[in-house]
């Protein structure tokens, strides 16, 4: 404090002069610890916000003293005159593992692996690395320092990216000096994934399992905090309480997994800031909604190779507009007021950042964004900006020099200065040697021109008629080139410059060894043209296609659905011949009228007021059914549909990954699919939580979900949980027989039973401290909820023993089960379901396609109607779920249902057993406007969707879809024919950043998909 007073008393008392200054040394990469240094009459950014022209920035001892316009300098300060030049404060890059090896994963044994591998007072998964801590193994990396000054960065975030928690990561100057004087702050930021990295422990397999396993290892660091009567010392959770004090970084890597995250941090009070994929533009006011603060990717999509037309079909147009939009990502953030940074973590080249940035600043970002987003935000996500990311009194030296707005596309970072350290990559004032010229060899001559950017020149030297590029070099008035005049006669020459008279002179050696006197002569100054380069940077002429609600095929333009999601939902549909559901018969010619969503009327003739804005549809000789509901599917989910590792995996929740851009949601709404119970597979015999959804397309998964719909969960019973057909590998894991499987669920029932009673007891307890040392358990919480009558089983069944077993078990806790699905065999046992009072889903016709289900009927569904067990037909099947209306005829021919009784199979029924149908289900008043105009008989093999109605709005219309087929070919035209453009411009295949088209399979999950496993399963349902 004293020598920073006495320093600014000299200045403003003693006003020592500009003659006490030396000039700037231009040699070393140091500079003296104790010395003044003046950077005179740039342009100075101090942050996105100010900027000072013809300023002067003022250092020492690694920190900024003054900046102003009229600063009076110490003696002997240093100075260079920058006049023409820019300084920006340092670039800040908070997603990087720099100076930390990489993480190699362990070598797996034979078969599965149950526990965890780790040594010492661990917790129980592999994945939760909460203890790693970056700067306990940090150490320089200078190769990659270069690099990243190059790109403008002197502060990088260093963490390990491995773990599902990935411990903390520490704030780091890229300066010369030893590890101790580089890190800012140990321990900066928390880390945290879904991906589980290079633990080799089988759990978790998937998304859910991740979600799930954070979710309950972030419960059990508060338990273990506040649990003063805890009898263990565990370090996973002891450093995972720890980290909830820092800021927290979160790497999503997809835009629904970003809202996955921002979900999961509102349930635990952590607001992350999410590594985000560059996609985010597709969901922005999602992304805007959940609150975060984002790390946004450079890493745009390469251009296609699409000459070939037959290549260009295999490229989604999801994808051709993902290569078109993805510049436009950054742009989007700021239009929405969503604070984002930037990171050049996925850039293979760094020093392409910049360049990058430039884009998305084409593509509509502001400049002073861009700034914002590469200094001030990333200081500020992590609490840090009264260190760095501007250019402030006292704050580190931390900036560079560049030769002009340092978003132009031809700027150059000439300096790099962290402290005292200096980065140089070009000369801060060159000596500007463009023009024209000729070139004097002993008795040769040649035309011979410099031009280009005075940073950037370039030597044209014309032999005969033929413009030659030569190289060369020019430094400190001294020019050395080469070139061929033809294929026998090369030149090498050696000149030094004389400023006055703006001549060469030297010796230039030919190809035989011979010296010749050279000079070169300057003739006039280049002829001053506009750049077309430079014209394009101001440029916002870039045309860009609409976004897509859902991005993917048969989505609708953005503004246009948003309009739709804003409709009342008010239809009337006249003369339908319609199918309520409710009685034995249907209504000839009535009238449908749907008001906000609802049912309001069922009549011959109804009227409407004038002016009315009710949508009216001529029905007249078609067929208006319920909406089909699918009992058990697994469509729209994504990232696994089993988590296998263990035999109960009661704590994974469906609804935690719903993929609102599944095609198969569209495909189904064209077969008048309105709503589906989104089911876990049948890899154990306790299974994760469903969803419930309607099938708005286009919709949130949140704006997905049933409102007010029961909690269920999928059981399994059979080969597939005993791992019957999963090879030799997989026989550690319990049960691997159907005694087993009966003694996991009377194990798991009696450890909830006792669970939720510890739970009620502390819940009910006055002493805080009996509360503080419960610990929640999510999978036995949903179990007791079973237990309690607030979840409800539906279970993978085929054979009658077992069927019987899991009703035993069922009755020995009080509870039912509430529906067996697949269940072949429940013809056999009917008359015990009807008593038990559970329903069946089952299928039409399907049988032997394995040993369980050798014995299965196609009068199964008939029979346990006729039994009075309420029945469904279900799909478990993507493409089956499109003809539900075709499997539940075939209950009219095996078995001889009515025409309604068969209809209500894949209506009411399923309604009924999802304990939806005060909702859905049927046609009548009150209940929401879920229909099908069919334009044939529905159960019809003719038989064709014509519109598919949600909530009375229109989801899906046959002649739209037509439409769509058009537009979709047409913008794919466009797409195509702007990437031939956008690959000439590059130069094509040679220039090495195409990248050649790839068909993407379509993963269909069913009840036996094992994710993370190298083959799926095959030949088990």
């Amino acid at each position: 404090m004293k020598r920073k007073g006495f320093l600014f008393c000299c200045i403003s008392l003693f006003g020592l002069l500009a003659s006490a200054q030396t000039t700037f040394p231009l040699n070393g990469t140091t500079n003296p610890i104790n010395t003044y240094y003046a950077f005179l009459n740039a342009t100075i950014v101090s942050d996105y916000e100010h900027e000072l022209n013809n300023a002067t920035l003022l250092i020492q001892n690694q920190k900024i003293v003054a900046i102003g316009q009229q600063l009076t300098l110490p003696v002997g300060t240093v100075t260079l005159d920058l006049k023409g030049k820019f300084i920006y404060p340092s670039f800040i890059d908070l997603y990087s593992d720099y100076g930390l090896t990489s993480v190699k994963s362990e070598r797996r044994g034979y078969g599965p692996q149950m526990e965890s591998n780790m040594k010492g007072a661990y917790g129980w998964n592999q994945a939760i690395k909460s203890d790693q801590a970056a700067y306990r193994n940090f150490v320089h990396q200078p190769d990659k320092a270069a690099e990243l000054h190059k790109a403008g960065i002197a502060t990088v975030l260093t963490a390990y990216k491995d773990g599902i928690v990935r411990g903390s990561g520490a704030l780091i100057v890229l300066n010369n000096k030893k590890e101790n004087e580089s890190m800012l702050i140990d321990q900066v930021a928390a880390f945290y994934s879904f991906s589980k990295g290079s633990s080799t422990q089988d759990y978790p397999s998937s998304l859910t399992g991740a979600i799930a396993l954070l979710r309950q290892s972030f419960y059990d660091a508060t338990w273990y905090q506040n649990n003063k009567q805890k009898t263990e010392y565990n370090i996973s959770l002891d450093e995972l309480h720890k980290l909830k004090s820092l800021p927290a970084i979160f790497d999503a890597n997809d835009k629904y997994n970003c809202l996955r995250a921002a979900k999961l941090g509102k349930e635990f009070n952590i607001n992350f800031i999410i590594k985000a994929s560059g996609n985010e533009y597709q969901r922005i006011e999602e992304i805007k909604n959940s609150g975060a603060n984002f790390i946004l990717p450079l890493n745009f999509p390469d251009p296609y190779e699409v000459e070939d037309p037959i290549d260009a079909e295999a490229i989604s147009l999801a994808d051709l507009k993902h290569w078109e939009l993805a510049p436009y990502n950054a742009a989007a953030f700021e239009a929405n007021n969503i604070n984002f940074c930037f990171t050049s973590y996925d850039l293979k080249d760094k020093t392409n950042l910049l360049k990058q940035v430039r884009k998305c600043i084409h593509y509509g970002l502001s400049r002073k964004a861009a700034l914002k987003a590469l200094t001030f935000n990333p200081a500020s996500f992590i609490n840090a900006q009264n260190k760095i990311g501007a250019l402030k009194e006292n704050y580190t030296a931390n900036f560079f020099i560049s030769d002009k707005n340092i978003f132009d596309d031809d700027a150059q970072i000439l300096e790099h200065w962290l402290g005292n350290d200096v980065s140089r990559f070009a000369e801060i004032n060159p000596t500007d040697i463009r023009g024209n010229y000729v070139l004097s060899i002993g008795s040769y001559t040649y035309p011979l021109k410099f031009n280009g950017e005075l940073t950037k020149i370039k030597l044209q030297i014309n032999v005969d008629t033929v413009k030659r590029l030569a190289n060369f070099s020019f430094a400190k008035d001294q020019l050395s080139f080469s070139f061929a005049q033809d294929s026998i006669l090369n030149w090498r020459a050696s000149l030094i410059y004389d400023a006055q008279t703006k001549q060469f002179n030297g010796k230039a050696q030919r190809s035989n060894g011979d010296w010749l006197n050279t000079n070169i002569r300057f003739l006039s100054e280049l002829e001053k043209t506009s750049s077309p380069k430079a014209a394009a940077v101001n440029s916002n002429s870039i045309e860009l296609g609409n976004t897509l609600y859902p991005f993917s095929a048969y989505g609708s333009d953005k503004a246009a659905f948003l309009s739709f999601q804003n409709t009342a939902g008010d239809l009337l549909i006249k003369d339908a011949n319609v199918w309520t559901a409710l009685h034995d018969s249907v209504l000839k010619e009535y009238d449908v009228l749907i008001i906000n969503g609802k049912i309001k009327e069922i009549a011959k003739d109804i009227q409407l007021p004038p002016n009315s804005n009710v949508q009216v549809i001529n029905a007249k000789g078609k067929h208006l059914t319920p909406g089909i509901i699918d009992e058990h599917s697994h469509i729209a989910l994504k990232s696994g549909v089993n988590e296998g590792a263990q035999a109960s995996s009661a704590e994974v929740r469906m609804g935690d990954v719903i993929n609102p851009e599944d095609i198969n949601i569209y495909r189904q709404l064209s077969g008048g699919v309105t709503a589906a119970q989104l089911l876990h597979g049948s890899a154990n015999p306790i299974g994760g939580q469903s969803a419930i959804i309607k099938l708005k397309w286009g919709a949130n998964a949140e704006d997905m979900k049933f409102a007010n719909a029961d909690g269920f969960i999928k059981f399994a019973l059979g080969e597939n949980v005993k791992q019957s057909n999963w090879g030799d590998q997989n026989v550690v894991r319990f049960p691997q027989s159907r005694m087993g499987v009966e003694q996991v669920y009377v194990d798991f029932f009696t450890r909830a039973k006792e669970y939720d009673f510890a739970k009620q007891t502390a819940a009910k307890s006055s002493d805080k401290n009996v509360l503080l040392a419960f610990r929640r358990d999510l999978e036995l919480d949903a179990l007791a909820e079973i237990l309690n009558k607030k979840r409800f089983i539906t279970c993978h069944s085929y054979v009658q023993s077992e069927i019987n077993m899991l009703m035993h078990v069922a009755n020995q806790f009080g509870f039912r089960v509430n529906t067996f699905t697949h269940i072949l065999e429940g013809y056999k046992v009917a008359d015990k379901m009807k008593a038990h009072g559970v329903a069946a889903s089952t299928f039409a016709d399907w049988w032997a396609y394995k040993n369980e289900v050798m014995e299965a009927i196609p009068y199964n569904a008939a029979i346990l109607t006729r039994m009075g067990v309420v029945t469904a037909l279900n799909s478990d099947d993507a493409e089956m779920a499109r003809r539900l209306n075709q499997e539940a005829a075939k209950a009219i021919k095996y078995g001889a249902l009515s025409e309604v009784e068969a209809l209500k199979l894949v209506t009411l029924n399923p309604a009924i057993m999802l304990h939806l149908d005060k909702q859905v289900g049927s046609i009548e008043p009150g209940k929401s406007g879920d229909v099908v105009l069919w334009n044939n008989h529905p159960l019809s093999v003719f038989a064709k969707v014509e519109q598919t109605i949600i909530d009375g709005k229109i989801y899906f219309d046959r002649k739209t879809d037509s439409l769509r087929r058009e537009e979709m070919k047409v913008e794919k035209a466009r797409l195509v024919a702007k990437l031939i453009k956008e690959n000439k411009r590059m130069g094509g295949q040679k220039s090495g950043r195409t990248q050649k088209p790839q068909s993407k399979n379509e993963r269909l999950y069913h009840c036996n998909t094992i994710e993370g496993v190298e083959e799926e399963l095959t030949g088990q349902r």
